[in-house]
């Protein structure tokens, strides 16, 4: 069973940044892919970006490509969401999953709370 704390979001600007942060426990981190996911009031949950257990492969939504950069620390049980050049439309609740599967895109195995961005125009 793994457990996962988001961190970090909050309000910013358009055109601000925002560094979103992931804890996980109990279970070998180094082992699943990770995800970050949003949803936004009224529309479904989105896959935002992901990346392999070794860091080797990564994949953006369009919207985001260029802006945000997901990365991880294995030793520290860490995954990371680095949110440059936010817009109105990055609003949402961020969410931080784990599975073992890299190739899937919805029905993570494991969530956390998730952590609220706003991003004010």
């Amino acid at each position: 069973q793994v457990q996962l704390v988001e961190s970090g979001g909050g309000l910013a600007q358009a055109g601000g940044s925002l560094r979103l942060s992931c804890a996980a426990s109990g279970g070998t981190f180094s082992s699943y892919a990770m995800g970050w996911f949003r949803q936004a009031p009224g529309k479904e949950r989105e896959l935002v970006a992901k990346i392999s257990t070794s860091s080797s492969y990564t994949n953006y939504r369009d919207s985001v490509k260029g802006r945000f950069t997901i990365s991880r620390d294995n030793a520290k049980n860490t995954v990371n969401l680095q949110m440059n050049n936010l817009k109105p439309e990055d609003t949402a609740v961020y969410y931080c999953a784990a599975d073992p599967n890299y190739y899937k895109w919805s029905s993570y195995n494991y969530w956390g709370q998730g952590t609220q961005v706003t991003v004010s125009s």
